[in-house]
């Protein structure tokens, strides 16, 4: 099955594709590395079609939430230390602090594809001060943590 790691926020939070390095902007799909192609993308949950918000999960608090692909996320169980594991964390590790500092609050859960709604394996509250290197976001399969930040 397919891990995703799902975001939510009171404030809007940016969709679509962090972490690519293409050769160039006028050659977008092209990469000199595999390294330069490993990304996560970031959809929101509004369906155009119906024109209407859903939740990913019933876990959320907020309205506004993303899901992403999870491949490179390892799970707690599953650290491998490799380049591309590392390259996601710290993308997942900016893109949080990004959204942490405008909302000063967010959710943060990960479950397998469908299994969004079951029980949670844990539930913390953490302050993002805390959270010192991208490994720190390393979290068991339907984990959610609810990250703030004090001033």
């Amino acid at each position: 099955m397919t891990q995703y790691i799902y975001i939510a926020s009171p404030m809007r939070l940016p969709t679509g594709s962090f972490g690519e390095n293409p050769i160039s902007p006028e050659q977008a799909n092209v990469f000199r590395t595999e390294l330069d192609f490993v990304h996560l993308y970031f959809e929101n949950n509004y369906d155009s079609e119906i024109k209407k918000r859903f939740s990913y999960s019933p876990h959320f608090t907020y309205k506004h939430q993303v899901a992403g692909y999870a491949n490179q996320i390892p799970l707690k169980n599953s650290l491998s230390g490799r380049p591309k594991e590392e390259k996601c964390l710290r993308i997942l590790y900016n893109y949080l602090e990004e959204a942490i500092e405008k909302s000063s609050i967010v959710e943060y859960f990960t479950s397998l594809n469908g299994e969004e709604d079951l029980a949670l394996s844990n539930k913390r509250s953490i302050n993002w001060e805390d959270i010192k290197d991208p490994y720190d976001l390393v979290i068991d399969d339907r984990e959610l943590l609810e990250i703030t930040l004090w001033k």
